[in-house]
């Protein structure tokens, strides 16, 4: 959907250390039923990210900077915004209005296609608080170069049709990185690692989901590919922290056994 960048170039980079760097612990024991995390309900009581402020990466000191003014790669960016303006009220477009949804734990269902399963938190609550976490880290990584680079969205710049109604907040946000990219392509680098047999679905997914908030409005390409490079960025530093590979080990075997048909899913609603 975009042309190849330098920061594309970078996220391939920090992807491949991503998927084959320290090792997370390949054995992982039962949880303790005491240790079973209890699910959330929003943003009021979500769970912290596994990285303090100190110990995250910090996207502003290794982003590179959003595109110069009337540069091509900014053309490009603005050319691609009006181009998709043309999706309106299309499959594509309500795909889009649909992959707006971030907030866990539901937002993981996104993959549920990818994975073969019905993503249902009761039945991975590790998983779902894993995935949870990570998203307070993505707040923590991506925050400086967002408030630093605040970059004007693309539907403030130049008004047209959006696929969501954009709230007063996030027309005032930051466009540079996007949030939705790098928690999109985070998710699918650890639920590609779990679920190896599933890897090019899931992977493919979670490009979608980014490439979904151009197709929306809000976001330029290049606000996409900066994201999932933090998203990148995080997956690798997360891969040395022992809690989160605590986590991941018994999220793994979750998601396996929720694959395997070993805990049977809730009646749709």
């Amino acid at each position: 959907m975009t042309r190849r960048s330098t920061a594309g170039l970078l996220a391939a980079t920090i992807l491949a250390v991503a998927m084959t760097g320290a090792a997370v612990v390949p054995g992982a024991m039962a949880a303790d039923p005491a240790d079973v995390p209890v699910l959330w309900t929003g943003f009021r009581d979500h769970p912290h990210g596994y990285l303090s402020a100190e110990t995250a990466p910090n996207a502003a000191h290794f982003l590179p900077p959003p595109p110069d003014k009337g540069s091509l790669r900014e053309q490009d960016d603005i050319a691609l915004y009006r181009a998709t303006r043309a999706l309106k009220d299309s499959p594509r477009w309500q795909m889009a209005a649909g992959d707006n949804e971030i907030e866990t734990p539901r937002a993981p269902r996104i993959f549920d296609e990818a994975l073969g399963i019905r993503f249902e938190p009761a039945h991975m609550p590790t998983l779902a608080l894993l995935l949870g976490r990570m998203l307070g880290d993505l707040e923590t990584v991506q925050g400086p170069a967002k408030r630093g680079f605040n970059r004007p969205r693309p539907f403030v710049s130049e008004p047209a049709a959006t696929c969501i109604v954009p709230e007063k907040w996030l027309a005032a946000s930051g466009s540079y990185p996007s949030g939705h990219a790098a928690t999109g392509w985070a998710w699918a680098l650890v639920l590609a690692e779990m679920a190896p047999d599933r890897a090019d679905a899931v992977l493919a997914r979670g490009l979608a989901y980014g490439e979904s908030r151009v197709v929306c409005g809000v976001h330029y390409a290049s606000d996409v590919e900066a994201g999932r490079l933090v998203g990148a960025a995080l997956v690798a530093r997360l891969q040395a922290d022992p809690a989160f590979q605590h986590d991941f080990a018994i999220a793994r075997q979750e998601l396996a056994a929720q694959r395997a048909g070993r805990t049977a899913p809730p009646s749709a609603p």
